[in-house]
């Protein structure tokens, strides 16, 4: 009976323990007041967001280690992870710094040295003297990028190597992917492991970040400059330990100097720019290891279409954001425009009425469904044998029973389910596989679990149903417009990114069975 009794206050012990640790991982929050930051600012910052035309998922905002403003637009939510497009970047970047200072690689080394069986046959000059250095600084010397060519072959790194350098290596920036693959190949040859299983350890561990997830290449590395998810506190973290040049509750988790020399400026991008035009961009401040110096002499780490990591060191603050837009400039301006000037030095008066006005809007946020009184067409199952399209859908069947639509898709991959709720969002998941800006690449999204969505349908009127797929942990939406006429059903599958570009809608057409 003792040693019963001991063995449960031992594991009420453990348990707790296990909780105090998980609750102790999350960043301490304040009062914006209190912080020295006007609540009523953050308020007209939000109502600022929300009358642009930009598609936020996600907002948090610290001063001094604190989070004083948080927000998720429904149906994203806090738990979730968030694909990070090329702030992925900058923990690949982070790798290399523990890599250097464990004695695994120098940043004088030629990348050429840690591939000795992928190299052509004739290793020009240029490519001889391409150091890891300036790898990092996107200074490769090639021209234009070679994302797109590199990332649909069969071997990255061989393909990289094989395509010609225009100019001298570290002398002019050009913006270049698969030059962070090439420095997470190398992390990875030095080390025997995958980047994300490298910092497991040494970062993420260390900052209570749960083990994240990163896409792969068909060599079973880490795509280093894309493919990292992340939720947004675990961004916020990483630019607080930024903010704090690398130090963690006292300390010291990045090698000494890293985050300073990390975030210097190195290259700038265009030097032949004048100096107005320069001052007006937050992509003209300079180029630092995978990260940008931004203006107000702040820099960040960020992604496409609107995942930041910002850190403003003379304000001591940090801003965490995930979103879809087409004007990433736009979304920083709001930032320099309105947060910025709010932050002052030591407390402000307390506001309850701004602080509790700012916490409804927080907690209110949520992007739109739109309402229907539509009496539908379509009410009964039906199936639609689709024409020869390409996106190898052969098949569509609709069901519609309690305020739900059951889509059933079957394409030449596999049969995949989805729900979608009437005007509000349905949360489900699903492995069929979404809009993706680098869904060319060979491998693509492969390995990950299935993808969390939330979708709504709509009859726009009584022969056009709308519906939207979310991909709740990426920026982009999936929109299928389903024209029902008699017998036959014509759709249109539309993404939310880049939408005048070629191929963002495809049109399929059916007939009933």
């Amino acid at each position: 009976m003792k040693r019963t009794l001991l063995s449960v206050l031992l594991l009420s012990t453990f348990l707790q323990l296990k909780i105090n640790a998980q609750t102790s991982s999350a960043l301490p929050r304040s009062t914006p007041e209190a912080e020295g930051v006007s609540a009523t600012a953050i308020s007209s910052f939000l109502d600022s967001v929300a009358a642009s035309k930009h598609e936020f998922h996600s907002f948090m905002l610290l001063r001094h280690g604190k989070v004083i403003a948080e927000g998720w637009w429904n149906p994203y939510r806090p738990d979730l992870r968030h694909s990070l497009y090329s702030l992925s970047k900058s923990f690949t970047a982070t790798a290399v710094g523990f890599a250097r200072a464990e004695g695994k690689l120098s940043l004088s080394d030629k990348a050429v040295s840690f591939f000795p069986n992928e190299l052509p046959d004739t290793v020009s000059s240029y490519l001889q003297q391409l150091k890891v250095k300036d790898l990092l600084t996107m200074s490769v010397g090639q021209e234009p990028d070679p994302t797109g060519v590199v990332a649909q072959d069969t071997n990255w790194v061989k393909r990289f190597l094989t395509l010609p350098i225009k100019y001298q290596p570290g002398s002019r920036f050009l913006y270049n992917s698969t030059a962070t693959y090439m420095l997470s190949a190398i992390v990875s040859k030095v080390t025997g492991q995958k980047v994300i299983d490298y910092l497991q350890p040494r970062l993420f561990e260390p900052l209570g970040i749960a083990k994240p997830d990163w896409e792969e290449s068909p060599q079973h590395i880490n795509t280093g400059g894309w493919g990292l998810r992340l939720k947004t506190e675990d961004i916020a973290k990483i630019a607080e330990l930024f903010l704090q040049k690398g130090k963690w509750n006292g300390k010291q988790i990045l090698p000494q100097g890293w985050a300073e020399e990390a975030s210097t400026a190195h290259i700038i991008q265009h030097p032949e720019y004048s100096q107005p035009k320069r001052d007006s961009s937050d992509w003209e401040q300079g180029y630092c290891y995978q990260m940008w110096r931004c203006r107000n002499n702040a820099y960040r780490g960020d992604g496409a279409f609107g995942q930041y990591a910002i850190v403003i060191p003379e304000q001591g603050a940090v801003i965490a954001i995930t979103s879809e837009t087409s004007d990433m400039q736009g979304e920083l301006n709001l930032i320099w425009k309105i947060l910025l000037p709010a932050m002052q030095e030591g407390k402000l008066a307390a506001n309850t009425s701004a602080d509790g006005m700012l916490k409804k809007k927080l907690a209110a946020l949520a992007l739109p469904v739109k309402k229907d009184v539509i009496v539908p067409s379509l009410t009964k199952p039906k199936t639609f044998v689709m024409e020869s399209n390409e996106k190898n859908i052969q098949s569509l069947t609709f069901n519609f029973q309690n305020n739900t639509c059951e889509l059933m898709v079957k394409s030449n991959s596999g049969v995949y389910p989805l729900r979608f709720a009437a005007n509000t969002w349905q949360q489900g998941e699903t492995k069929l596989k979404g809009p993706y800006l680098v869904s060319g690449a060979r491998n693509s999204l492969a390995g990950l679990p299935p993808f969390k969505v939330a979708a709504e349908y709509t009859w726009i009127d009584s022969n056009t149903l709308e519906l939207v797929s979310r991909y709740i942990e990426s920026p982009h939406t999936q929109t299928m417009l389903c024209r029902f006429s008699a017998d036959k059903v014509v759709v249109d599958i539309k993404r939310s990114f880049n939408t005048d570009a070629p191929g963002s809608v495809v049109t399929l057409k059916g007939k009933a069975q």
